[in-house]
Protein backbone atom coordinates (compact mmCIF):
# COMPACT_ATOMS: atom_id res chain seq x y z
CA UNK A 1 0.00 0.00 0.00
CA UNK A 2 1.29 3.45 -0.88
CA UNK A 3 2.15 5.77 1.96
CA UNK A 4 -0.06 8.83 2.03
CA UNK A 5 1.26 12.27 2.83
CA UNK A 6 -0.35 14.24 5.67
CA UNK A 7 -1.88 16.55 3.06
CA UNK A 8 -3.46 13.61 1.23
CA UNK A 9 -4.77 12.20 4.49
CA UNK A 10 -6.25 15.57 5.46
CA UNK A 11 -7.92 15.93 2.06
CA UNK A 12 -9.38 12.42 2.27
CA UNK A 13 -10.59 13.11 5.82
CA UNK A 14 -12.40 16.22 4.61
CA UNK A 15 -14.10 14.22 1.83
CA UNK A 16 -15.17 11.45 4.20
CA UNK A 17 -16.45 13.88 6.82
CA UNK A 18 -18.52 15.67 4.19
CA UNK A 19 -20.00 12.38 2.98
CA UNK A 20 -20.71 11.41 6.61
CA UNK A 21 -22.59 14.70 7.19
CA UNK A 22 -24.58 14.26 3.98
CA UNK A 23 -25.57 10.71 4.98
CA UNK A 24 -26.60 11.93 8.42
CA UNK A 25 -28.85 14.59 6.88
CA UNK A 26 -30.33 12.09 4.43
CA UNK A 27 -31.04 9.58 7.22
CA UNK A 28 -32.75 12.28 9.29
CA UNK A 29 -34.93 13.29 6.33
CA UNK A 30 -35.85 9.65 5.69
CA UNK A 31 -36.78 9.14 9.34
CA UNK A 32 -38.92 12.28 9.35
CA UNK A 33 -40.76 11.19 6.19
CA UNK A 34 -41.12 7.53 7.18
CA UNK A 35 -39.26 6.41 4.06
CA UNK A 36 -37.86 2.96 3.27
CA UNK A 37 -36.38 1.42 6.45
CA UNK A 38 -34.15 -0.97 4.51
CA UNK A 39 -32.53 1.93 2.67
CA UNK A 40 -32.12 3.81 5.95
CA UNK A 41 -30.33 0.78 7.47
CA UNK A 42 -28.04 0.60 4.45
CA UNK A 43 -27.20 4.28 4.81
CA UNK A 44 -26.57 3.89 8.54
CA UNK A 45 -24.21 0.98 7.84
CA UNK A 46 -22.30 3.11 5.31
CA UNK A 47 -22.18 5.95 7.83
CA UNK A 48 -20.58 3.64 10.41
CA UNK A 49 -18.03 2.46 7.85
CA UNK A 50 -17.14 6.07 7.14
CA UNK A 51 -16.79 6.78 10.86
CA UNK A 52 -14.32 3.89 11.22
CA UNK A 53 -12.35 5.02 8.19
CA UNK A 54 -12.27 8.60 9.49
CA UNK A 55 -10.94 7.38 12.84
CA UNK A 56 -8.20 5.31 11.18
CA UNK A 57 -7.09 8.21 8.99
CA UNK A 58 -7.17 10.66 11.91
CA UNK A 59 -4.92 8.27 13.87
CA UNK A 60 -2.45 8.32 10.97
CA UNK A 61 -2.07 12.09 11.41
CA UNK A 62 -1.06 11.74 15.07
CA UNK A 63 2.73 11.39 15.27
CA UNK A 64 4.19 8.48 17.20
CA UNK A 65 5.56 9.46 20.59
CA UNK A 66 9.17 8.54 21.24
CA UNK A 67 9.62 5.81 23.81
Amino acid sequence: MDTLTPEQISARLAELRQEHRMLDEQIQRMAANGDDELEAKRLKRRKLQLKDCIARLADMLIPDEPA
